[in-house]
């Protein structure tokens, strides 16, 4: 639930600069993607080849953009796992650190899952020939980086301080 809050905020703030960027060429929806990536420090990875040459780069949509709304979507992943592990611990009344870590740990499973999926479905690549010369290009979020950064590490450190913090407050 979290990563699908993060992805629809993330779509507010980010879909008419996808749309701006790439026009009709990405689907609104796989654009938005790499931007909640970039959100959890995922780079995009492009690669593209014509007549054999070609090469792979990666691409931080967040960091060259100049609009101040699309900088913001950095805090979107902390934010909302912060307030994950806060509602959680708060609804299964955690009272100490120990409870919290239990309470808050566990968004970890669902986030892993909806990140590594998305870093799959995210991919988009074209492919064409003009005068007996092919070209093809991809898009998509490395997946380790989605896997380990995105989905196990943030939802981790960021939901499972939200609980302890709501455990600490409702122990006084």
């Amino acid at each position: 639930m979290a990563a699908l809050i993060g992805y629809l905020v993330t779509y507010l703030f980010a879909v008419s600069e996808v749309r701006s960027a790439f026009g009709d060429d990405v689907e609104s929806w796989k654009g938005v993607a790499w931007y909640f990536y970039n959100a959890h420090l995922v780079e995009i990875e492009a690669t593209g080849d014509i007549a054999g040459l070609g090469g792979t780069t990666t691409v931080d949509l967040i960091a060259q953009s100049d609009t101040t709304r699309v900088t913001l979507l950095y805090a979107v992943p902390p934010v909302v796992l912060l307030g994950a592990g806060l509602l959680l611990a708060s609804h299964f009344g955690a009272r100490d650190i120990g409870e919290g870590v239990i309470v808050g740990a566990p968004v970890t499973l669902g986030y892993l899952l909806v990140l590594a999926v998305g870093a799959v479905v995210s991919e988009t690549s074209t492919e064409s020939e003009f005068l007996g010369i092919e070209a093809s290009g991809s898009m998509a979020p490395e997946v380790l980086p989605a896997i380990l950064l995105g989905g196990l590490l943030f939802p981790l450190v960021f939901a499972t301080t939200g609980a302890i913090l709501a455990a600490v407050v409702q122990s006084r």
